[in-house]
C-alpha cells in the first residue's frame, strides 16, 4: 500500500475509506453521522441514542458462553461499575489533560468517550473500531469515568467540584510514588474477560489521546464467577477475606453511604472515589505464624469470623476479655481500627488484587488496588484512614504507594453523556 493510499482514521470516520474496510461496516447502521469529527483530529459523534443492537451483526458471531455475552446496563441515574457486582478484571487509568484543554474540549472528549463506552458495554464496536470482533463479547463490561481536581480547574468549574475531592492529608504510613498518584481523568474499565478489558482500554485511550495523556495504568484481578460464586467475600493476596463489612447495593444504607444527595447539583446521583495502591509486604507476612496474623486482623483466616465469633458476619464483641484480662480483639487490630458504627458513614470497598511479578531476587510486587466509594471523602474515608495510620497492626505488612481522588459524575440517560450535568 502506498503512502497516498494509506487508510487514515479520519478517512474511516468520514466514510471515504469505509468501503475499503469491511470491519467498520457495523457502524453504517448507527444513527449518529459518521462524518462528524472533533478538534485535534478526534471524532465527536452525536450522543443521540444508544448503539443499535444490530451494530455488531456484521461481525462473525462466536460460539459464546453465556458469561461472554452478558451485558451490564450503561444508561441510568448512576454510572455502572460501582454498585455493579465486581467483575474479574479491572484496569484503572489515570490521564492528565493536555495544555490548553478547556471546558469545550473536555466536553467534546466526554461525548466521544461516552459514545465509546455506550457501544462497547453493549457488545457493539466503537465507531471506526478496526477490530470489531473483539467487541462482541462484553463479558459484563463497564466503563466508569471520574474527574480529578485538575479537570474542574481546567473546565473553569471549580464551584461544581465536591469540596472533599481534593488532595488527601498526609498519612504517616504513606510512601507514595509520583507514578501512581493524581490524575485529571479516570477510566475504570472492568469485565469478566481480560481481552475485553484490553480492547476497551485501547479504544478509549486512543480516543482520549487528542485531549489527554496517560499518567498511569493499574491492572487488578479477582476470582472469576466460575471459580467462586458471586456475592461471597473474596480473598486478597494476603489470604484475608476482604470486604466483610461493606454496604450492600440496593439498600438504604448503601444509598446514604455512596450516592451524593447534596453538594453541587450537577454531582447529585454521583459519588467520589479514593483509589489507593497498597503494596503487601508478603515476605515478612509469610514469616508470621497464623495466630499472629489473626491477632493483627482480628478475624480468623479460614472463616473470616471475628475472634469472638464463629461465622464471617458475626458481630465482633470488642468488650470480650481473655482469661488473663486482655481484650480478645486487640485495641490495634485492623477490624477495630476500621470500625464505623453508622452504616451510612461507611465506605464501599470494591477491591482488586494486583501482582506485578517478581524482582530479580524473587520478591513479589503484589498488593491491593483499594477502590473506596463514598458520598463524602472528608466525612467517611479520611477519619477511617487516620485511625488506621495511627495504630493499625496491619501497617507492619502494608504500604500505601499510590493515591488519587476523583469525583464520579452521575450517569446519563439515552442521548446524554457522562459529565453533561457539569460541563454543558
Amino acid at each position: 500500500m502506498t503512502a497516498g493510499s494509506r487508510i487514515t482514521r479520519r478517512g474511516l470516520l468520514t466514510g471515504g475509506a469505509a468501503a475499503a474496510v469491511g470491519a467498520v461496516a457495523a457502524c453504517a447502521a448507527d444513527p449518529a453521522p459518521a462524518s462528524r469529527t472533533g478538534a485535534g483530529g478526534g471524532r465527536n459523534p452525536s450522543a443521540g441514542g444508544p448503539a443499535p443492537a444490530s451494530a455488531a451483526a456484521s461481525t462473525a458471531a462466536p460460539a459464546a458462553a453465556p458469561g461472554g455475552t452478558a451485558v451490564e446496563p450503561f444508561h441510568g441515574v448512576h454510572q455502572a461499575g460501582i454498585a455493579t457486582p465486581p467483575q474479574t478484571h479491572a484496569a484503572f487509568v489515570g490521564l492528565d489533560l493536555r495544555p490548553g484543554a478547556d471546558r469545550e474540549a473536555i466536553a467534546r472528549m466526554m461525548r466521544l468517550l461516552t459514545d465509546d463506552a455506550r457501544r462497547l458495554t453493549q457488545g457493539a464496536p466503537a465507531l471506526a473500531d478496526t477490530e470489531p470482533e473483539l467487541a462482541v463479547l462484553p463479558a459484563r463490561l463497564t466503563v466508569t469515568f471520574g474527574f480529578g481536581p485538575g479537570l474542574f480547574t481546567a473546565a473553569g468549574a471549580g464551584h461544581l467540584r465536591p469540596e472533599s475531592v481534593a488532595p488527601l492529608p498526609g498519612f504517616s504510613v504513606d510512601k507514595l510514588q509520583d507514578r501512581w498518584n493524581g490524575g485529571d481523568l479516570l477510566l475504570q474499565i472492568c469485565a469478566d474477560d481480560a481481552l475485553t478489558v484490553a480492547h476497551a482500554l485501547r479504544m478509549t485511550v486512543k480516543d482520549a489521546r487528542s485531549f489527554a495523556r496517560v499518567r498511569w495504568i493499574q491492572r487488578g484481578f479477582r476470582r472469576p464467577p466460575h471459580v467462586q460464586a458471586p456475592g461471597l467475600t473474596q480473598r486478597n493476596v494476603m489470604g484475608q477475606l476482604d470486604g466483610t463489612v461493606n454496604p450492600r447495593p440496593g439498600t438504604a444504607d448503601f444509598d446514604r453511604a455512596v450516592w451524593m444527595s447534596g453538594g453541587p447539583e450537577g454531582m447529585r446521583g454521583g459519588t467520589t472515589l479514593v483509589l489507593r495502591r497498597i503494596r503487601a509486604e508478603l515476605e515478612t507476612w509469610d514469616a508470621v505464624d497464623r495466630t499472629g496474623k489473626e491477632f493483627a486482623v482480628g478475624r480468623r483466616l479460614d472463616t473470616g469470623a471475628p475472634l469472638t465469633g464463629s461465622k464471617e458476619h458475626d458481630e465482633p464483641d470488642f468488650a470480650a476479655l481473655t482469661p488473663e484480662g486482655f481484650t480478645v480483639i486487640a485495641e490495634q487490630a485492623h477490624i477495630r481500627r476500621a470500625r464505623v458504627a453508622d452504616p451510612g458513614l461507611r465506605i464501599f470497598r470494591r477491591v482488586y488484587n494486583y501482582d506485578d511479578g517478581l524482582s530479580a531476587d524473587g520478591h513479589a510486587d503484589s498488593g491491593l488496588l483499594f477502590a473506596s466509594y463514598q458520598a463524602d471523602i472528608a466525612r467517611q474515608f479520611v477519619p477511617v484512614q487516620e485511625r488506621l495510620a495511627e495504630a493499625d497492626l496491619l501497617n507492619e505488612w502494608t504500604t500505601p504507594v499510590g493515591s488519587a481522588v476523583f469525583a464520579i459524575p452521575p450517569g446519563c440517560a439515552e442521548g446524554g453523556w457522562i459529565g453533561e450535568t457539569l460541563l454543558s
